[in-house]
């Protein structure tokens, strides 16, 4: 046996956990190749094209890119075996996104709250990330409201919930996936 390579025996029957297993294997290798601006010779370098010009995760448009190739070859092999294949490229395609992304995800996250100033001021603090201060008015109450925007890794989410929460526990936060962020200091480091 070579020290570079070893045999790995799993022995599965089920398809469904089969189908999952190899779309988990399929995106972590695939990313990683990504991630360090390999290719694997196919379809993933549209993917990148697509992704510099418009934007578009690499694992959505390989998951449509595969999707179409298997509706083309559907009628030489049995629904059941497509459908399954199906599962691979979708679980892949997730974790291709999730590899390439990484822990380097953006949030964006939106605090009101009475104490504004406070929360603001720990967030620049404690966190070192910038604030935005928006004038709002409350929708049933017609009073002005301060609305803080931020942006933060993925990783210091906790941490700016335990901030808000410790200062307001009443604070209305809301949080969301970032497509993308454009900026020296938190911004996205392209791959390509």
């Amino acid at each position: 046996m070579s020290l570079l390579f070893f045999h790995f025996d799993l022995h599965i029957e089920d398809r469904m956990l089969n189908a999952l297993l190899a779309g988990v294997i399929l995106g972590v290798g695939a990313g990683l190749c990504l991630k360090t601006s390999g290719s694997q010779g196919g379809t993933d370098m549209l993917s990148v094209v697509l992704l510099k010009r418009f934007s578009i995760k690499i694992g959505n448009t390989l998951m449509v890119l595969n999707g179409l190739v298997l509706l083309l070859i559907s009628v030489y092999y049995s629904i059941e075996a497509v459908l399954y294949t199906m599962i691979v490229v979708v679980v892949s395609s997730k974790v291709i996104n999730l590899v390439v992304v990484g822990l380097s995800q953006r949030k964006a996250v939106f605090i009101i709250s009475r104490h504004w100033d406070d929360i603001s001021r720990e967030i620049l603090k404690d966190i070192r990330r910038g604030v935005t201060i928006i004038k709002g008015e409350g929708g049933y109450s017609r009073k002005e409201e301060k609305i803080l925007y931020t942006v933060v890794q993925l990783t210091e989410i906790g941490t700016l919930k335990r901030l808000v929460h410790g200062i307001d526990p009443d604070a209305f936060v809301v949080i969301s996936d970032t497509q993308e962020v454009i900026n020296y200091r938190i911004g996205n480091q392209p791959h390509w």
